[in-house]
């Protein structure tokens, strides 16, 4: 690790850490040490440390850590984190050129300030467009499908690829990015013009709802269970009693079901424990097996 770890300070602009811990790092404000992480300042850093590590130690790519449970044992390897030094916004006509590490909400504030409407659905989405884009985030009927128009990504060998909409085979909370192992580096939106009043009222009350909804003072990875088929997650959590319920420091959220929560100093451990009392009980009581949306990581549900 200390060969690798010297390659990269000596190869690469950007922080080159060992034995960080990763809750620091994440949403859920969960998860133990990781050997390895890196958080590269350019996209010719990126590349760099992919291909000093690949073949060679795991690795795995975040971004703002947002729907992602760290193992309490942490990772035996290195995370590549893709922070807001690979951000940037330009806008051109309708469009808007982003990279990667751009927050959502900034790209959203910068979208109606320029009267373009279609991504006031992730004005409280916390994540970067990269990670938005590789698990088609959506909230409140909208998701990253209805305005990306071409996302450019690379592989771990290094090599781009300028992909469409339609080549990014884009379905609910995945795509190509997931399948081949690709990191997105930068994306085109696309939008249409509107009323910059009337888009700036529409986020306002988007988000209103989410305060007044959603439990997003407590730490937690966003929507623990994706959509089932039949219904929603959150409702049949709640019509099998489970609103409130607790396994040690973890919560099903008393104000959302669908949000497994940090109530107290929670471990993965706990909250791992009440996921599959969650998917028992729903189970048990639907037939339904809810699968989750937040990425497990370290550990298995």
């Amino acid at each position: 690790m200390h060969t690798i770890y010297n390659k990269l300070k000596e190869n690469i602009r950007g922080q080159v850490q060992m034995n960080i811990i990763i809750k620091d790092y994440t949403y859920f404000k969960i998860g133990g040490v990781v050997d390895l992480f890196i958080e590269p300042y350019d996209v010719e850093s990126l590349i760099k440390a992919i291909q000093i590590i690949n073949g060679n130690i795991p690795f795995y790519i975040i971004g703002n850590g947002t729907n992602l449970l760290f193992s309490d044992n942490g990772y035996r390897g290195a995370i590549i984190k893709i922070g807001n030094y690979l951000n940037g916004i330009n806008i051109q006509g309708n469009t808007l050129q982003l990279g990667a590490g751009t927050l959502l909400s900034a790209a959203s504030r910068f979208a109606a300030e320029n009267a373009l409407t279609g991504m006031e659905f992730a004005s409280g989405i916390p994540g970067y467009v990269g990670g938005a884009i590789a698990m088609n985030a959506g909230a409140y009927g909208g998701e990253m499908v209805d305005v990306v128009k071409k996302v450019v990504c690379l592989d771990y060998s290094g090599l781009f690829y300028e992909l469409s909409k339609e080549e990014m085979n884009f379905r609910y909370r995945n795509s190509r990015v997931f399948d081949e192992n690709l990191v997105v580096v930068s994306a085109e939106l696309e939008f249409k013009a509107g009323l910059k009043n009337e888009i700036i009222g529409k986020m306002k009350d988007l988000n209103q709802k989410r305060m007044m909804r959603q439990p997003i003072d407590k730490p937690s990875a966003g929507s623990t269970f994706k959509r089932p088929a039949e219904g929603f997650a959150a409702k049949l959590i709640e019509d099998c009693g489970l609103k409130g319920l607790r396994y040690n420091g973890a919560m099903v959220s008393d104000k959302h079901c669908g949000f497994v929560i940090n109530e107290n100093h929670a471990t993965a451990s706990d909250v791992l424990s009440l996921m599959r009392i969650i998917r028992e009980r729903v189970h048990e009581k639907f037939g339904i097996m809810l699968e989750p949306e937040v990425r497990i990581i370290g550990e298995e549900l």
